[in-house]
């Protein structure tokens, strides 16, 4: 066979569908001359990568465009196939989120389209043992089983785990899978991320999404991080941070316990305490109104109750706060007077913020802290939050979630209406596919299910604790690793109590492994989404389309593929793919994309077709890397991915909406205002805007959403055509399918729902404004009596401690502060990223940092092994890295790892090949109980332990 050289074969492919190549624009861009700028531009992404300087033929390059599964910054890269072989990549230096950049887990993705430890075909266990089984055998048996307990304990006792993973087809394909089996059972990791965030921002200004962009960073001039260490959490990000340093001299301010390799970067770093936020922002708004620095004429106009807020910051003067905090009392002065000074600022943040019992009361009060500095719905501003997962924001705006339709239609009789209307359905027929009877007073359709973060309790506690018929009997954990989760020893015990435990992933993970079961269990082979098409939607809220890039490997099949043939198994398929086109046992992703903008009206995702996102990935060079817009080309006046609101059909070609409550710009060209989610008063007092609007609004003043009795009233109604009116008779601009009410309100320069004020307060949490309450297990057990936790509550089907377990004071066995967070070499639960040589490589050990001063006193050196026990008793050996990044009296662990538990591997029970490169303790395994009232988010970051040499 014929040699080739890879610059020969480089001539054979047609290189201009590339873009622009690296050489193209180290030749172009002119590198001597760009200095910092030009190297913060590029990232890592001029690593070299590796690859073979020979292939073994002369086969043309073909190239597709895809977008990495890692982080959801979004980034572009080229994918080059060879006889339908991925045999190289470039980063894409005309992508408008990258420019090039790529991070390690970036650079490394060809080795997850040809893994060798993926899983090659299905398989369940079998007297201990891995069997080999047909995809028709494990339809049919995984089906049977469903049924069965369909049959005895009905349809809630089938838990759905759903995936970030999945494309946006497959996410709104799967809820649908869980609605049309009768269940609300259905969650995926954003409720372990950044569901805290969704209730707390959309509870304060009408979405629970990232306001701007990344790329609109480049714009701020002050930048403050709370619990976001994007420097290894989300790379890429990083050049747009950096860039606005170089540019504007932004002021970088990081508050995170660690010194982390984002707070190397900063110009002030706040080591505060594990679980006080919110003090600490109080601390700082004390400063801002003390000093007048707020923005009152934002203030008046746009904002709900901040003299509320007043009177709580009241009680948290500069003293005060560096008690609680343990930041003195000059580093909070000089953060507020940083934010203050350099306007416009933005507020970023991560789970560092949201994964506490006061979750969401913290991501209200990062809110607050912008309102009152009237850094919203202006460039530069804004909060930005970064999602973990590559499509954890279209996962939870299309509704993979225990209390949420697609885009966020609640579970009311309505919300339902909607949707049976959308899928062309009978409403009686949808009710007959739940449990009758009621839950706490509701019916089981309406009442939200188990969130993923408490699945195992709906197997392990008694049937009579549980708001619902009986307990959780089986589990799909597709797309997800269940070592994300605390409380692991629970967590184990519960897979050990399935009747069945189905992992569908294109790896085995942890769900699979970490029991001692002998049967019971099914691994069912999913392709990657580099072996899929469809979209996927960034922190940002863009929209991006994937090109296939290979076929399915192996036996692996597309997941909306496994899940039609699950819904034909179970006799639902007729319903469940009733608007789609099917090609052998794939319903057609683009009718799916369809299905999904003829209903998300609440969000504006109905503006974005198929045709108009792959038009987008096919120009990607036009668009510009600050702005996102398309300054020519097919795209042009577009924003990048047509970030929603996206408004009105796909027809009336809106440009998408890259800054959320901007009122420079009209409505039609993505501007807008606060949204009237609460109504038009509360307790007597106006909650509409007040004297502002949105440019070229008709209302110059407030006013509340769009429904058929407004338009009436205005005299707009005649607007619609006779088609529209038929449509829109009884409803809102939410469940209005003809889009006639949007279309109107738009033409008369009005948001579709309303101009209102953003609030501080909100009257349907635990509490109104946000609280500091002590974490469950504290170490500061003078602070517990003036600002306990929640008395025990139940939160919807589940009981939920609090104060029974702050009031056990476990501060003198476990001393130190236990937190987690992420690693930039691996990703999530770390199953996919550890079993890639190239990231196994660079980091093989799982680890603790703790203090040189507390690793003295317990006579442990930098590398030795140590236990660590958690404050209920969870041990885990791993290795000690000392290291001033964290202070005395806080410790900290990356969350990646899995495959040992207690010291013991479970290398063992993987099926032959299969085993991770690198293996490790899961910190879940030693953190411990504590979720927010409102979501159900776990506390991982403030916990206690105790270490010792092992």
């Amino acid at each position: 066979m014929k040699l080739t050289r890879k610059s020969d074969v480089a001539q054979v492919a047609n290189k201009p569908t590339l873009g622009i190549s690296r050489r193209q624009f180290m030749k172009q861009a002119g590198i001597a001359t760009g200095g910092i700028a030009a190297a913060s531009l590029m990232g890592t992404g001029m690593m070299r990568r590796a690859e073979a300087k020979d292939v073994p033929y002369d086969a043309p390059i073909e190239i597709k465009r895809t977008i990495c599964s890692a982080c959801a910054v979004g980034c572009g890269l080229y994918a080059e196939v060879q006889n339908g072989v991925w045999t190289g990549q470039e980063p894409a230096f005309d992508h408008p989120f990258n420019a090039g950049g790529h991070c390690a887990k970036g650079a490394a993705l060809r080795e997850h389209g040809h893994g060798e430890k993926r899983l090659k075909y299905p398989m369940k266990l079998v007297d201990g043992k891995w069997k080999k089984i047909s995809w028709e055998d494990a339809i049919n048996e995984v089906g049977d089983q469903m049924l069965n307990i369909r049959k005895e304990s009905g349809p809630d006792s089938v838990y759905f785990m759903g995936s970030a993973k999945f494309s946006n087809e497959g996410c709104y394909a799967y809820r649908k899978l869980a609605a049309m089996w009768g269940t609300n059972n259905v969650d995926h990791s954003a409720r372990i991320c950044h569901s805290t965030t969704v209730a707390g921002v959309a509870n304060t200004w009408g979405y629970g999404a990232q306001t701007n962009s990344f790329n609109d960073i480049q714009n701020a001039n002050a930048i403050f991080l709370i619990g976001a260490n994007p420097a290894e959490a989300h790379p890429v990000s990083m050049q747009h941070i950096l860039i606005a340093k170089e540019k504007n001299n932004a002021k970088i301010i990081v508050v995170d316990p660690r010194f982390s390799r984002t707070a190397a970067h900063s110009d002030l770093h706040c080591a505060i305490r594990p679980g006080t936020d919110i003090p600490f922002i109080y601390g700082m708004l004390w400063h801002i109104f003390e000093n007048g620095w707020e923005d009152k004429t934002f203030i008046q106009h746009r904002v709900f109750e901040m003299e509320t807020i007043r009177a709580e910051v009241k009680k948290f003067p500069p003293k005060e706060v560096a008690n609680i905090t343990g930041v003195s009392e000059e580093v909070v002065y000089q953060a507020a007077k940083l934010m203050a000074e350099n306007r416009p600022g933005t507020v970023i943040w991560c789970m560092g913020g949201t994964q506490h019992h006061v979750g969401n009361a913290n991501t209200r009060a990062y809110c607050i802290l912008q309102l009152a500095l009237g850094n919203m719905g202006v460039s530069g501003g804004g909060t930005n939050i970064f999602r973990g997962h590559d499509n954890v924001q279209a996962a939870t705006d299309l509704g993979l979630l225990f209390d949420n339709l697609p885009g966020y239609y609640g579970l009311t009789t309505a919300a339902w209406e909607h949707w049976t209307n959308v899928w062309e359905l009978d409403m009686e027929w949808m009710k007959s596919r739940f449990d009758h009877g009621t839950y706490l007073g509701r019916e089981p359709m309406t009442t939200p299910g188990m969130p993923c973060s408490r699945w195992f309790d709906g197997v392990l506690l008694e049937k009579d604790k549980l708001a619902q018929k009986d307990n959780i009997r089986m589990a799909f954990f597709w797309g997800q690793s269940v070592n994300t989760g605390t409380r692991q020893r629970d967590v184990r015990d519960a897979l050990d109590k399935l009747d069945t435990v189905v992992v569908v992933d294109p790896f085995p993970t942890i769900a699979g492994i970490m029991h001692s079961r002998k049967n019971g269990v099914y691994l069912l082979p999913a392709c990657t989404q580099f072996e899929a098409s469809g979209a996927v939607s960034n922190s940002g809220r863009s929209i991006q389309w994937r090109e296939q890039v290979i076929q399915p490997l192996f036996e692996s099949k597309n997941d909306i593929e496994i899940m039609y043939m699950l819904a034909k198994k179970v006799g639902i398929s007729e319903q469940w793919a009733k608007r789609w086109n099917i090609a052998g046992n794939m319903p057609v992703v683009e009718d799916i994309s369809r299905e999904i903008n003829r209903g998300m009206w609440t969000i504006g995702y109905t503006g974005q077709s198929p045709e108009r996102i792959k038009q987008h990935t096919q120009n990607w060079g036009t668009f510009s890397n600050k702005t996102l817009e398309a300054a020519g080309g097919p795209c042009k006046g577009e924003t990048y991915g047509l970030p929603w609101p996206c408004w009105g059909t796909p027809e009336a070609k809106h440009p998408g909406t890259q800054i959320l409550y901007n009122q420079d710009k009209h409505v039609k060209d993505g501007g807008g205002n606060f949204r009237a989610r609460y109504g038009v008063e509360y307790n007597g007092k106006n909650l509409l805007a007040e004297g502002t609007f949105s440019k070229g609004a008709e209302i110059q003043d407030g006013y509340p959403e769009f429904s058929d009795k407004l338009l009436k009233q205005l005299g707009w109604w005649d607007d619609l055509t006779a088609e529209e009116k038929a449509a829109a008779e009884g409803k809102n601009w939410k469940t209005d399918l003809s889009g006639g009410i949007v279309r109107v309100a738009i033409k008369h320069g009005c948001i579709p729902f309303g101009n209102a004020k953003a609030r501080c307060i909100v009257w349907t949490f635990p509490d109104q404004a946000p609280v500091h309450r002590e974490p469950i297990y504290t170490a500061r057990r003078d602070l517990v009596a003036k600002y306990p936790t929640y008395d025990d509550m139940q939160v919807h089907r589940l009981p939920t401690l609090y104060k029974t377990l702050q009031e056990n004071d476990l501060s003198g066995k476990y001393p130190l502060v236990m937190t987690s967070g992420r690693l930039v070499e691996y990703e999530g639960g770390g199953e996919e990223s550890r079993c890639n040589p190239w990231l196994a490589e660079l980091q093989q050990e799982m680890f603790i940092e703790i203090s040189p001063a507390d690793a003295a006193d317990r006579a442990i050196r930098n590398g030795e092994f140590v236990w660590v026990e958690g404050a209920e008793g969870g041990r885990i050996k791993v290795q000690a890295m000392v290291t001033p990044r964290v202070a005395p009296g806080v410790t900290f662990m990356p969350y990646h790892f899995a495959g040992v538990m207690h010291g013991e591997s479970l290398a063992a029970n993987y099926p032959e090949g299969t085993v991770p490169y690198v293996i490790g303790e899961s910190c879940n395994t030693a953190l411990t109980y504590g979720y927010d009232p409102v979501t159900q988010m776990q506390e991982t970051k403030a916990s206690l332990c105790q270490i010792v040499k092992a």
